[in-house]
């Protein structure tokens, strides 16, 4: 009682915590305004249970869910222009309360902020030079200011906002080892740029990051907060996303700095193609950072924009957003589209308009005879980015606390990746509905997911009415002219039976990732009833996110004294890091590794206890040995049992004693097990990874209970997934990753 609110909307999401912490959901009431200034003098808040539902007889009887509950909150004002406090508190409910994680996405506030942040944007309780203006920032687990800006930021940040993103990015370290974030400041070392990731995004974008869309909402505003988001799609066509900005200046050097940012967090792995909107800024920044990506111009944003631009056009019978339109999706012969460009300017009159001078001189990033080869991976342009900007809008507004936006950042990413397991789940439960029995289609239902065996299929079903108009095989090289039955269009193909390759003029394959029903002709009619494997893309498969040995880098061991701590510790983690990730979803698996790493861990020891001793060196046998070891630890987990004899038969070898090997031979060799034992005390820079795990947010195992071997990282909110029953034991199985390139340097100490 007596606690006060700075304005209604603050006491709303109080009480709204207050309920989903409880387990009920709340709406508004009555409110009471002052006749003379209009202001809310007081505010009533319920549960969502209270009272009874009206009885409608032209619709029958409904369910009803209200109990009649009196469970209520009431604020009010005491005078005009003072702060509402509470003036009432009802605690008790009539009706049983749901736990947070049984509550249904609707019970769940927009965002969750913890206990000890207010929610008027001040610093946090508890938190004092942390969170003191701009200046006090500091990372334990990211990077800041690897590039600072040269020139003063151009929009201002509120008090307190560094401090709080600071304290949610340790917080989100500490929960996720793989969690990565960097701040960039500018020339007065305040925050400029924010970008972060967490793990689940890294390992999204080592298997989908081959396309990647760029887009930054509300550039145009001041009064949003300029959200930026790295999106891209998985095997089943649905959007990921990759990483996420937050932009408080947008200039060519912020830019630079974000994409860098983006490849050093994604391993300096570059996309073949990137989406953004038509902007100088970004493509030049684009074209600086990653050189050998192809950067392509949104065509959606481009007819938008059209529209705004040239609306006086639109109007009436004018035909020119039609025949625009036509440019874009329709002509694909670069003839053909420069043909038509040059008629539509000149009917219209628009010689001498700069943005279309503009839009043709970057024909090659949207018109389709210049964008058709290539990989789109069925992505048109930013429209991904869009679904998740209207998401987070109405929490860009700068009113709402930093921290309520990143809590709701956090479950509308959570909500997508427990959409996308949904998907995922149903899709395997369906069998595949064969439109014709054919070998190639047995195929591509047992090899790629459901969404893309589909647009195969339609393929295939086009294909049954394609025709050879001329073909030529004289060669090695035969090359065909196909066209579809009451279709105009001609496309030529080349195919080779020897090597079994077929390329179509219509590129669909290096566009799509999937062959067209032209390249199918051609196949039939060189007798060959199945795809060939370097036609079908892992990432469209069933199993594009399972682990296999030539996906990883680096999986052969190197011997080259060159490659430091660091490297060896990063290329380790990228490889461990996915197999513990796949381990932890089936306790059998679980425990196979386990096993698997108390031996491998006795090892390795070895070989650092020889490595640190004087009479043996690092030799390529030792390497081999302890290969061979490996690969007959994993050959020999069939069972517990198997394990359980071979450590008893070590345990008898080791009470026979055999001098030969355990004794030392004569003085000379004893002070050298001395002075080996005095070396493999000591913590070796080299080999050691106390080190590197002592770093907060970038050790591989560090915070994570291996003794429950579905225990999951906390993300407060999050759905339950994972398991097909989606039951609530089985908690969201998080993907880590180790990024130990930025603190390598602190590693080596």
């Amino acid at each position: 009682m007596g606690q006060e609110f700075g304005s209604e909307q603050e006491a709303y999401e109080f009480y709204r915590y207050y309920g989903w912490k409880l387990g009920f959901n709340i709406r508004k009431e009555y409110a009471n305004r002052s006749k003379k200034t209009g202001e809310i003098t007081s505010r009533k808040f319920a549960c969502s249970r209270e009272g009874h539902r009206a009885s409608h007889p032209t619709k029958g009887p409904v369910p009803d869910s209200r109990t009649g509950c009196n469970a209520h909150l009431i604020v009010r004002r005491p005078k005009p222009g003072a702060k509402l406090e509470v003036y009432a508190f009802q605690p008790r409910h009539n009706h049983p309360l749901a736990p947070c994680p049984f509550l249904g996405t609707a019970a769940a506030p927009d965002a969750v902020p913890p206990p000890d942040y207010p929610v008027n944007g001040g610093e946090p309780l508890g938190v004092q030079s942390c969170a003191k203006g701009d200046n006090a920032v500091t990372a334990s687990a990211g990077e800041v200011g690897r590039r600072p800006l040269r020139t003063r930021r151009q929009w201002e940040m509120k008090y307190g906002e560094a401090g709080t993103l600071l304290n949610y990015f340790q917080e989100q370290s500490q929960a996720d080892p793989g969690f990565y974030y960097a701040v960039q400041l500018d020339v007065e070392d305040k925050v400029a740029n924010v970008f972060w990731a967490d793990a689940r995004m890294v390992i999204d974008y080592s298997q989908f990051g081959d396309v990647v869309a760029f887009d930054v909402v509300s550039r145009n505003s001041i009064n949003l907060r300029h959200f930026a988001s790295f999106v891209g799609c998985n095997n089943l066509s649905e959007p990921i996303v990759f990483a996420l900005a937050l932009m408080y200046d947008e200039t060519a050097e912020s830019f630079q700095w974000l994409f860098k940012t983006f490849l050093h967090a994604m391993s300096r792995k570059a996309p073949k193609t990137f989406f953004s909107h038509q902007d100088t800024v970004i493509a030049k920044a684009v074209s600086l950072v990653m050189p050998g990506t192809s950067h392509a111009i949104c065509a959606w944003n481009l007819k938008h924009a059209a529209n705004r631009i040239l609306n006086h056009l639109g109007k009436g019978d004018c035909s020119f957003i039609k025949e625009f339109k036509a440019c874009i999706n329709e002509y694909e012969e670069e003839m053909e589209f420069v043909t038509s460009w040059n008629a539509m300017i000149n009917k219209h009159n628009l010689c001498d308009n700069v943005w279309l001078q503009n839009v043709f001189e970057e024909k090659e990033k949207w018109a389709k005879p210049y964008v058709k080869g290539i990989f789109s991976a069925g992505m048109k342009g930013t429209r991904s980015n869009d679904s998740l900007h209207s998401e987070v809008r109405d929490h860009l507004r700068a009113e709402v606390d930093i921290i309520l936006l990143l809590r709701h950042i956090e479950k509308v990413i959570n909500d997508r990746r427990h959409k996308e397991l949904e998907i995922e789940y149903s899709s395997r439960l369906k069998l595949p509905y064969f439109k014709i029995k054919a070998p190639i289609l047995t195929q591509a239902s047992e090899t790629y997911a459901t969404m893309i065996f589909q647009l195969f299929q339609e393929e295939h079903e086009e294909f049954q009415s394609a025709y050879i108009v001329n073909r030529d095989e004289s060669g090695p090289c035969h090359e065909y002219t196909v066209s579809i039955i009451d279709k105009e269009k001609q496309f030529k193909v080349y195919g080779n039976p020897t090597e079994q390759t077929v390329s179509c003029s219509c590129r669909k394959f290096e566009t799509k990732g999937f062959l067209c029903s032209h390249a199918l002709k051609v196949l039939d009619a060189m007798d060959i009833k199945y795809l060939p494997d370097r036609y079908i893309l892992k990432r469209w498969t069933k199993y594009a996110r399972c682990l296999t040995s030539s996906e990883v880098p680096g999986q052969t061991f190197q011997t080259d004294d060159s490659l430091g701590f660091s490297s060896r510790y990063q290329c380790m983690c990228q490889k461990y890091v996915r197999l513990v990730t796949r381990a932890s979803e089936c306790e059998e698996s679980y425990r196979i590794l386990d096993k698997i790493w108390l031996e491998l861990g006795k090892k390795v020891d070895e070989v650092i206890q020889k490595q640190t001793s004087i009479s043996t060196s690092m030799a390529q046998p030792d390497v081999e040995n302890l290969m061979t070891s490996i690969s007959s630890i994993t050959d020999g987990i069939e069972s517990e049992n198997v394990l359980e004899k071979s450590s008893k038969a070590r345990a008898k070898e080791s009470k026979k004693g055999q001098k030969s090997k355990t004794q030392p031979r004569n003085c000379i060799e004893k002070g050298l097990r001395k002075k080996q034992k005095v070396l493999s005390e000591q913590p070796s820079v080299m080999y050691s990874l106390s080190g590197a795990c002592a770093q907060s947010g970038n050790a591989m195992f560090q915070g994570v209970d291996l003794s429950n071997p579905i225990e999951p990282i906390n993300y407060e909110g999050m759905h339950p997934g994972l398991n097909p029953a989606f039951t609530q034991e089985q908690g969201f199985i998080t993907y880590h990753t180790s990024l130990a390139s930025s603190n390598g340097s602190q590693n080596q100490k």
